[in-house]
């Protein structure tokens, strides 16, 4: 697996992470022998750079990537995140955080429940409207200065407050969706911002919340429990929308004898040496056939066409619920 650099701060990853959150959050259909069965695979293939945060379970999640991970401490470059609360109890408040107070608790939470003693990259999931940019990121300086987070990032972000949190430390990291789903940071300005300010970005949902993978083919494939049963793109009229572009990938993967999943993650990784994408699985049949993906090479001409059957904004349906929308883009 190859490599790639985030930020000028240091931070080297590999071109491929591996998002962990479905295993213990959002999808259905838990199951921990088998995550930590892919995260085992994911380092036996190289696959180095681990996303969690503490919000996934509430709590669970970094609680098995720690189990994952013990032992192998050296092997990994470990993100997490903090900011979408979480109560002294372990549940959900629905609301965002970034108040000092709150990510110093958050930050010792996560490595206890982590089992190590620093994270490589720490991110602000969400930004909170009420408290000032800078005094999160004045807190956050202080956890790497006290050597428990060794880089910074920063989650779903506007480009004026990365650029204010980018003043008071600088952001190693910059992480949103993107996919040939979801190509927003194309025109509101954050691709372009991060570039400019040298902060590399992080991909997540680049299958498009697995519907890119082909998987589906109605809402009903969805299994019990699943979020993404009233999410906006897998729902009505959107749902079926959605599936023509999906069947017109395939047709495409199929040219170059891959997967729609494969060439979704291929189309990430042509748009920049800057950009990481970070697929989630939590079964090992998945995660090897995205690893695959980085051997794919997409010429001009195999870009144009994706282009044809995917342009930007062909998506039909937001990205997240009205109230998920309004905590992205801060």
């Amino acid at each position: 697996m190859r490599q790639r650099t985030l930020g000028g701060q240091g931070l080297t990853v590999t071109e491929q992470g591996l998002g962990c959150m479905g295993m213990s959050y959002g999808y259905g259909g838990q199951d921990d022998e088998e995550s930590l069965r892919t995260i085992d695979r994911a380092l036996e293939l190289g696959v180095t750079f681990l996303d969690t945060a503490d919000m996934y379970g509430p709590w669970t999640n970094e609680r098995l990537v720690g189990r994952a991970i013990r032992g192998r401490r050296d092997e990994i470059v470990l993100a997490t995140k903090f900011g979408n609360e979480v109560d002294s109890e372990g549940r959900q408040t629905r609301r965002v955080n970034g108040r000092p107070d709150y990510l110093r608790q958050a930050i010792d939470g996560s490595l206890q429940r982590l089992g190590v003693d620093h994270v490589d990259l720490y991110y602000q999931h969400r930004v909170d409207p009420d408290v000032p940019i800078e005094e999160t990121w004045g807190a956050l300086s202080e956890l790497v200065q006290a050597g428990k987070v060794r880089y910074l990032g920063i989650s779903e972000a506007a480009p004026e407050t990365i650029r204010r949190a980018h003043a008071v430390h600088p952001i190693s990291a910059l992480q949103t969706e993107y996919s040939l789903f979801t190509r927003d940071v194309e025109d509101n300005g954050v691709l372009a911002t991060v570039r400019e300010l040298g902060i590399g970005f992080v991909a997540y949902s680049p299958l498009g919340r697995g519907f890119l993978t082909g998987a589906f083919r109605s809402p009903e494939d969805l299994p019990e429990g699943d979020w993404r049963r009233g999410h906006p793109r897998f729902s009505g009229e959107n749902f079926a929308k959605n599936l023509a572009v999906v069947d017109k990938v395939r047709e495409l993967a199929a040219t170059k004898d891959a997967t729609p999943s494969q060439l979704a993650i291929a189309w990430v990784l042509a748009q920049g040496e800057d950009i990481v994408p970070i697929p989630g699985t939590k079964r090992r049949r998945y995660l090897e056939e995205n690893v695959a993906a980085s051997g794919i090479t997409l010429t001009k001409a195999d870009l144009d066409a994706i282009e044809e059957v995917a342009p930007a904004g062909v998506v039909a349906g937001d990205r997240y619920t009205p109230d998920g929308m309004r905590v992205v883009h801060r």
